[in-house]
């Protein structure tokens, strides 16, 4: 029987520390791979400011730790270094649930869930985003990451059918309110103490830290140089999912997109 795992890992403190278009170039890069590596399917994806959601079905059960050990472990080394700073870069591990494929209302409930993520945020009103790969569903193109779930392929009988009802789906979604939180002084004074030690952090750390081993310095040297492969992956990436993939060119300055 085939699962799906639907994947959310935290930077640590929720910090907003996934804003970088150059962090978000390298960790879709990184996933490229993972999966070539693992051979996992990725079905959902969204890169938000302070977290990501996934969508996989892993091989195996015991590959998914695998998976993000690797995912989570190459991430952490090279933004830490791109953003000069040291210690946990992820919250905790990564959380995950699971389902079977055959459920196929939790399945493209879970996806829409995860392509709705930055309109829920108050970010856009739609649900095209340079970093979810909602538009290869309503498009139908290759971003060079994304398996169709088996659930969207059950919508019609063609594709063109199955992409114009997800896209009716995903306009239906309604977000649940969010709980209000309880408010005390704490929550005032503490945000000021953490912003005063991690500036003191940062002033310690101009410089990047100190290479882990020889595997890890390849990579962050890849980057460093500006690496033509990441940039191919990822604007494959961004070029299949972006809302205007000819305005999206000229902000990369690839006029030759035209």
């Amino acid at each position: 029987m085939s699962v799906s795992y639907h994947i959310t890992t935290r930077c640590n403190n929720r910090e907003f520390r996934l804003t970088r278009l150059e962090c978000r170039q390298v960790f879709l890069y990184i996933l490229k791979k993972a999966i070539k590596k693992y051979d996992f399917k990725l079905y959902g994806l969204c890169i938000m400011s302070n977290h990501v959601h996934y969508l996989i079905e892993p091989q195996k059960a015991e590959d998914l730790p695998k998976i993000m050990h690797l995912i989570n472990w190459y991430s952490a080394m090279c933004f830490n270094r791109m953003l000069h700073r040291t210690g946990h870069f992820w919250e905790k591990r990564y959380h995950a649930t699971s389902f079977p494929n055959s459920d196929t209302k939790r399945a493209l409930n879970t996806l829409r869930y995860i392509h709705a993520n930055p309109q829920a945020a108050g970010m856009q009103q739609g649900f095209f985003y340079d970093f979810s790969n909602y538009g290869v569903y309503e498009r139908l193109g290759d971003d060079g990451l994304t398996t169709w779930h088996p659930a969207f392929l059950t919508l019609g009988e063609t594709l063109d059918d199955c992409a114009r009802k997800y896209k009716g789906f995903c306009q239906q979604y309604q977000p649940k309110a969010k709980s209000q939180k309880r408010f005390f002084w704490g929550n005032v004074l503490l945000p000021k103490l953490t912003q005063r030690t991690q500036k003191s952090r940062n002033n310690k750390t101009k410089n990047p830290p100190p290479k882990k081993d020889e595997e890890a310095q390849r990579f962050w040297e890849l980057w460093l140089e500006n690496n033509p492969e990441i940039m191919a992956v990822a604007e494959k990436f961004i070029f299949a999912n972006c809302y205007s993939p000819k305005f999206m060119a000229v902000f990369l300055n690839h006029y030759s997109y035209y």
